[in-house]
């Protein structure tokens, strides 16, 4: 901290905390530097938070451990885009397979080749830092960050320097940590979503393909070419949205299926009310396993995926909310008759109306049985 005040003496520091349990933020508070206590959150999501802390203009993101010489990244103030690190020496580290695999993906998704696509030493330009900003979740964040730019059409450059920093041994903890190092690098190049706390997150519920695969594609459409409108009116304004996609493949797919009114419309209405609740982390994956285990609907994707929708680490996304009110639906289907099943259709075509006019999250948060049930589980 010392040495990055001494290289760059007239800027504010900030450091993101990510729920350390040495005496980082003690030494950086000393030094000057204003400290965010963060709880951990991961890479990705502690440096967004610093960036949304940080006044307008370019930025110099360093790692805490790296020591070195900094200034040339920021000697060109006319030079414009993302200006990478390169490290003149390597030290310690692993057998390479995750910067391999990082060097990898940013040539699939961007077309463009690089050496140190994980350096966490860049600066960017307000151009570069509007285009990137938030991240990636964990460590995924440098390389998710080098795609978008470039995709962007911001220009990327590596600069070599003589930097230092503690690299991770070839022992079991650092073995670990590459592990998950090469999973967050999977799940940041594919979509992802901005949260209602500005956390940008992958996109997982494509995993409920194990289950219904049909309905989880036609959500996925809605997850990643999705516009602003919201709702089905906002959806049939507008006519050709990805929303209007699903208002008509789904109840088209299930009908196909079951040859019933009935049923292609409880189908489309689960599905339709199960997507309505995934405004906030485990919200519909809770009212889902609550459903599903009286209804014997599969439960290994929900199970699978609800503690990282809980402590924010991914998100739902229409394909998900889809497919698991769709399976809902199915399993109703089974078990209900003729009768039961228009019953079952208007109280979700009245939940579906009351949603249009009210905010059912606003609901549930001002009612503090399910506002109890709501938060249970979720990261502060």
């Amino acid at each position: 901290m010392a040495s990055l005040r001494r290289q760059f003496p007239n800027v504010e520091v900030i450091v993101a905390d990510d729920g350390s349990r040495d005496a980082t933020a003690a030494h950086a508070e000393a030094a000057g530097a204003r400290v965010l206590r963060l709880p951990r959150r991961g890479k990705g999501q502690a440096l967004s938070a610093a960036e949304r802390a940080a006044p307008p203009g370019a930025l110099l993101l360093v790692d805490a451990d790296v020591a070195g010489d900094l200034t040339r990244l920021c000697a060109d103030s006319t030079q414009a885009g993302l200006r990478v690190a390169r490290f003149a020496r390597r030290e310690g580290g692993g057998f390479g397979i995750a910067k391999r695999v990082a060097r990898a993906l940013i040539r699939l998704r961007a077309g463009l080749a690089t050496s140190e696509p994980l350096s966490g030493q860049r600066a960017l330009d307000a151009r570069t830092r509007a285009a990137v900003f938030p991240l990636a979740p964990g460590f995924g964040a440098e390389t998710r960050m080098t795609i978008d730019a470039a995709r962007t059409g911001i220009a990327v450059e590596e600069i070599e320097l003589d930097l230092a920093h503690r690299a991770t041994a070839r022992d079991v903890h650092g073995f670990v940590h590459r592990g998950r190092q090469l999973a967050d690098l999977l799940l940041a190049v594919g979509p992802l979503r901005v949260n209602y706390r500005g956390a940008r997150l992958p996109l997982v519920g494509w995993l409920t393909a194990l289950d219904e695969p049909v309905v989880a594609a036609i959500g996925l459409v809605d997850d990643l070419w999705s516009g602003p409108e919201r709702g089905f009116r906002a959806h049939l304004r507008a006519r050709r949205t990805t929303g209007v996609v699903k208002l008509v493949a789904i109840p088209l797919y299930a009908f196909a299926r079951t040859r019933s009114v009935s049923s292609a419309l409880l189908v489309a209405l689960a599905a339709n009310a199960l997507n309505q609740l995934d405004t906030r982390p485990g919200r519909a994956l809770k009212a889902y396993i609550a459903l599903a285990i009286p209804l014997r609907a599969p439960l290994r994707s929900a199970v699978l995926i609800a503690p990282y929708d809980l402590r924010e680490m991914s998100m739902l996304g229409d394909a998900g909310s889809n497919a698991l009110g769709a399976l809902l639906g199915w399993n109703s289907v089974d078990r209900l008759t003729v009768r039961g099943r228009w019953i079952a259709v208007g109280a979700l075509a009245g939940l579906t109306a009351f949603g249009e006019r009210t905010s059912l999250g606003r609901v549930i948060e001002r009612t503090p049985v399910l506002r109890g049930v709501d938060e249970w589980g979720r990261r502060p």
